[in-house]
């Protein structure tokens, strides 16, 4: 039924500006910001050619998920540049991360590292096997 569709994935921020500046300056992805005012919103472009639509909400809650995966070649290396960023890693009970936030295990991706965004939105970078 909608596999011709073009779908897209969206999520919520608290501060449209900051979310602009993050995924634009820090991650360094292309974003677009549409609207004005309270109305203002961001197109993300993913390297895939896919979009997510970013958009303001008043009572924002953080995605207590991960919303966006980024895949790399090399792990240690995106880690490094995200933390020469300002960007902290995250640790969550039950997986044991190394030093530097690193989870490396026998299930799953080879290497994964989670983080957030300014509104708190869970974010990673991984390594496939």
């Amino acid at each position: 039924m909608f596999g011709q569709s073009k779908a897209f994935s969206s999520f919520s921020v608290d501060d449209i500006g900051r979310a602009r500046e993050f995924y634009g300056e820090t991650l360094g992805l292309s974003v677009e910001e549409t609207g004005e005012g309270d109305m203002r919103m961001l197109t993300i472009k993913l390297g895939t050619g896919a979009s997510v639509f970013v958009y303001p909400k008043d009572n924002h809650t953080p995605a207590s998920f991960t919303i966006l995966n980024f895949p790399v070649d090399d792990v240690e290396a995106a880690v490094d540049g995200l933390a020469q960023r300002g960007v902290t890693m995250e640790r969550y009970p039950g997986f044991d991360a190394d030093d530097k936030g690193i989870v490396r295990g026998p299930e799953g991706p080879a290497a994964i590292a989670w983080f957030t965004d300014p509104a708190g939105n869970v974010l990673s970078v991984l390594q496939e096997n």
